[in-house]
């Protein structure tokens, strides 16, 4: 027999794992390349490869590779081969040409026409007939593939790709391919798994490509054997008796692997997929082999007499369930389920976001990438036991306050908690007394004072007391059920301190901010409560937002602006919920002009104002600031203001905003911006909150500038002084 120039592909990511493939076929000479796997070997290997690959799309052999320069170079290229050798000139052929970083030809649809036409005119010209076009089940298929200038010519031994095993009903459509969820199986152990008659289970099974994938693979059934056509049945050279001596011996490897098939079953809450998988499991005849029934994930649990093996499946991705919450969700209860019923067991999972695996609370070992169609994938794996345990970070509000709450369940409240309560009580006494003196109702009793409790409390009084606290996100290296406990500890003993009932008691996360979280909605609730600043009425929420709409380290900035607005003209930039405009007009500014970007906020200061009886000019502007500013600034007549506060965010990537804003970046333009509608005399309070700012002093030289930040921050924030930074500016001499 010849020897033959053979090529398998596969799809991205999959190489290594079709190398070892054949390599366990007994093939030889094996060479691994991006776009597959090269090897050599006569028919019988060739036939060999299509018949058991479970991995590979297609199978091609490999005719010439010659140089295309031209587009002429590429039809004489073809027309070199003597197509009798492989085609009745009455046969039928199809052509599949694709072409990479190609100088000539781009155009895969041209590039097969002239293919076509090579072969066309050879035929006619030596029998003065011509072979026919059939792009369904041809004779013969040739595959051109032309990379930058060479390009290689091949006939698709094996037709179709070989993902298409032949159970699959065409109407069905699976959410990954047949070779795809072989290279699953055999990544996640699971031919070793089956010799040692461990089960295979599938929770979200689906249509059943993960479980008749398993049953051929533990019964040593050939992937190809189902299938009725290949690209070499209609070859010229076909060796019909080889082929059909390796289908014989197929056929009784599979026999004698049917007697010895562990336990494979999948569940699904779909009735209509489970019918789907009735379907093919019958097309693959392997009824009564895997046993598939109705069952939420929830519900998912081995029987007593199945062995512990493996688990895996392919849950829905956020792309593909399309909420991300309910995917979250989703991935939680498997994760429970996981770790409840199948402790002793290996499971194995393919997800797009790898952040889903996490909701599992099960650690994995190094993911491996695959690629399901264009979408990339990592297929993570576990062994399910205790050790590798653990809370994942809480994602939502709802999240955080089920973690806690579970802990109060389980009597996890950290013991150390006495602590906490003891610095609480200490704080109180202080600045309760400092509160009551400075007429202040609303101010922050704890931030952070012992590491271990790691939450700012702060205290809003009015007809009633609220506490909202803010936990600050642990690092990495804090077990995440201690957290809990310590967690739950605080909120046990918030309300015993404070002599207040736990529904009075407010929960947010704080992490690093990463645009504007703090600015988006967390909640609908609606429910907002007075409170009063300097003679002000400010409505706050808390529990719809991740601030309350009240930053009290700007409590002094605020009371200053009041001080310093009568008879003036007041501008509020990033003005938030507008507090510092109602304090502007309670001192007697002229007029005040309040602009945000978010018409939310924008309400809300709104109703901060109404809710004062304020009366006079008025303005609210809902507006990019930047672009704001930047356009006043250019106005031949600008607005002038006698007073302006710039208290913008450190970061923010808003999809209403052209560009992405740095404060550090963007301060010096945004600066020189709102001086220019700065009156004569007039004074700008610029503050951030961006703990590593450094104000630009030199491209600000023209401006009178004063560090003011240690006048603004307050005494309830006097151990955290770098929670904000503050600066008064003015126009030069």
């Amino acid at each position: 027999m010849p020897i033959y120039q053979l090529f398998a592909t596969t799809p991205k990511a999959m190489e290594t794992i079709l190398a070892e493939e054949l390599q366990a076929l007994g093939i030889k000479h094996i060479k691994q390349t991006l776009a597959g796997v090269a090897f050599e070997g006569d028919l019988e290997t060739a036939y060999r490869a299509c018949l058991w690959s479970r991995t590979a799309n297609r199978i091609l052999l490999v005719l010439s590779s010659f140089e295309v320069k031209t587009q002429d170079d590429l039809y004489y290229g073809v027309k070199r081969i003597n197509w009798f050798e492989h085609l009745q000139p009455e046969g039928s052929f199809a052509v599949s040409f694709s072409a990479q970083n190609s100088p000539v030809i781009n155009n895969t649809h041209f590039g097969a026409l002239k293919v076509k036409d090579a072969i066309v005119d050879q035929m006619r010209a030596k029998f003065q007939k011509r072979p026919n076009i059939n792009t369904e089940q041809p004779d013969i298929r040739v595959n051109v593939y032309l990379h930058g200038t060479t390009a290689q010519l091949s006939l698709d031994l094996s037709g179709e790709s070989l993902h298409r095993r032949g159970y699959r009903d065409i109407n069905i459509k699976a959410p990954i391919k047949e070779n795809l969820a072989a290279a699953m199986l055999l990544r996640s152990g699971w031919p070793e798994i089956a010799k040692q008659q461990g089960s295979l289970i599938d929770p979200m099974c689906g249509s059943g490509t993960l479980l008749l994938e398993g049953a051929m693979i533990a019964a040593d059934y050939a992937p190809g054997l189902l299938r009725d056509y290949f690209g070499f049945i209609g070859w010229k050279k076909h060796d019909a008796e080889c082929w059909q001596k390796l289908r014989t011996e197929a056929e009784q490897r599979k026999a004698a692997g049917l007697e010895k098939l562990p336990v494979i079953v999948g569940f699904d809450q779909n009735r209509h997929t489970i019918n789907a998988a009735l379907t093919h499991i019958d097309n693959a005849g392997l009824q009564h082999k895997i046993h598939v029934e109705r069952r939420d994930i929830g519900d998912a649990q081995p029987a007593e007499s199945w062995k512990p093996g493996l688990v895996i499946c392919n849950p829905p991705y956020g792309e593909r369930l399309g909420d991300e919450q309910e995917t979250a969700e989703l991935y939680k209860r498997f994760g429970d389920t996981l770790k409840t019923r199948f402790t002793g067991w290996k499971a194995a999972m393919i997800i797009s976001n790898p952040e889903l695996g996490f909701r599992l609370g099960i650690r994995s070992q190094k993911p491996i990438t695959l690629f399901n169609g264009a979408l990339e994938c990592k297929l993570l794996r576990f062994t399910i036991e205790e050790s590798a345990f653990f809370t994942p970070k809480a994602k939502t509000q709802d999240e955080r306050l089920d973690q806690i709450t579970e802990a109060s369940k389980k009597q996890s409240i950290d013991a150390g908690a006495d602590m906490f309560a003891n610095r609480l009580k200490k704080n109180l006494k202080k600045l309760s007394k400092w509160a009551k003196q400075n007429k202040i109702s609303c101010y922050r009793v704890y931030d952070a004072d012992l590491p271990e409790y790691a939450v700012a409390v702060d205290i809003y009084q009015s007809e009633q007391t609220w506490v909202n606290v803010q936990e600050y996100e642990p690092p990495k290296s804090i077990d995440q059920h201690k957290a809990d406990q310590r967690l739950a500890g605080v909120l046990a003993e918030i309300p015993r301190v404070l002599q207040i009932s736990p529904d009075q008691v407010f929960l947010k996360i704080r992490r690093k901010q990463k645009s504007t979280d703090q600015y988006e909605k967390h909640g609908d609730s609606g429910v907002f409560h007075i409170v009063e600043e300097g003679g002000c009425k400010l409505l706050v929420n808390f529990e719809d937002y991740l601030d309350t709409g009240l930053f009290l380290d700007h409590r002094p900035i605020r009371l200053m602006i009041q001080q310093q607005a009568k008879g003036k003209r007041f501008l509020n930039l990033f003005a938030y919920t507008g507090s510092a405009t109602v304090h502007a007009a309670r001192g007697g500014a002229r007029s005040t002009t309040t602009v945000d970007m978010s018409n939310t906020y924008l309400n809300w200061a709104q109703k901060n104002m109404q809710l004062n009886n304020m009366q006079g000019e008025h303005e609210f502007i809902q507006a990019d600031c930047l672009d704001w500013l930047a356009t006043e600034a250019k106005q031949p007549y600008s607005r002038q203001y006698d007073l302006i506060f710039l208290d913008p965010p450190t970061f923010s990537n808003s999809k209403r905003m052209d560009d992405v804003f740095d404060v550090q970046t963007d301060h010096v333009s945004m600066i020189k911006n709102a001086v220019s509608l700065l009156a004569p005399g007039g004074v700008l309070y610029f503050s951030t909150n961006f703990r590593r700012f450094k104000l630009d002093s030199s491209a600000l030289s023209g401006l009178v500038i004063d560090d003011i930040t240690a006048d603004t921050i307050p005494e309830d924030f006097a151990r955290n002084p770098k929670i904000h930074y503050c600066w008064r500016i003015r126009h030069g001499a």
